[in-house]
């Protein structure tokens, strides 16, 4: 049996090995980042803030534990995203055996059932503070921790899936065999509130889930 971390992989050596297509579009990576949702003043004003700060507080130059404090996890929590039936989780492991490979590795965020401890794995976010990175492919691997969740999971429903490379959100579905990702969500300028309002739905697809 071989043994494989996620940051061996790229998106060609996914596609290789376990035969995955990527598709222009999936219906319910559509449904995800068409969700409608008007942000209010109090919404407003603290995604202004994230925004500026980034901004103007050198967010390009920030470190990966930097990024993820000061932008990912408080965008992520603001949305609302957590509850007793499923929450959000940092540097969790993932590990599974597909296939004659077993593939294990830290998962940067992950949105899963449970509370204390994660159970199902829903959604998979990878962050990278520059497109090329030393110790990985950024959109490689955010698709094989969706991959070793979809194996978890032992069902046919979709996983979700987020790269972030400095202050660019990139989102990602996988349905069986099929994987898509969308363009690029800056925080930066308006799209920050593109980026909440997918988390906002994100919350509405994973209550259809569970």
């Amino acid at each position: 049996m071989l043994n494989s971390n996620f940051n061996s992989w790229t998106l060609d050596s996914i596609e290789e090995y376990f035969g995955l297509v990527q598709v222009r579009s999936l219906p319910i990576l559509d449904q995800l980042l068409t969700y409608k949702h008007e942000v209010n003043n109090y919404e407003q004003k603290f995604l202004n803030g994230l925004r500026e700060d980034y901004f103007t507080l050198g967010g390009d130059y920030w470190n990966e534990v930097e990024l993820e404090n000061k932008l990912i996890s408080p965008l992520i929590i603001f949305s609302g995203i957590q509850n007793k039936e499923f929450s959000y989780f940092l540097n969790r492991e993932l590990r599974d055996k597909i296939g004659n490979i077993e593939i294990s590795g830290k998962v940067d965020g992950m949105i899963a059932t449970g509370f204390r401890n994660p159970k199902k794995p829903l959604f998979c976010l990878n962050k990278y503070k520059r497109e090329s990175d030393p110790n990985g492919n950024p959109q490689g691997q955010a698709l094989i921790s969706m991959l070793v969740a979809q194996h978890l999971n032992n069902d046919t429903n979709p996983i979700f899936g987020c790269h972030v490379i400095r202050g660019n959100w990139c989102f990602m579905a996988l349905v069986g065999k099929e994987y898509a990702i969308s363009t690029d969500f800056s925080c930066v300028d308006d799209e920050i509130f593109d980026i909440f309002r997918i988390m906002k739905s994100l919350r509405v697809q994973i209550e259809k889930l569970i």
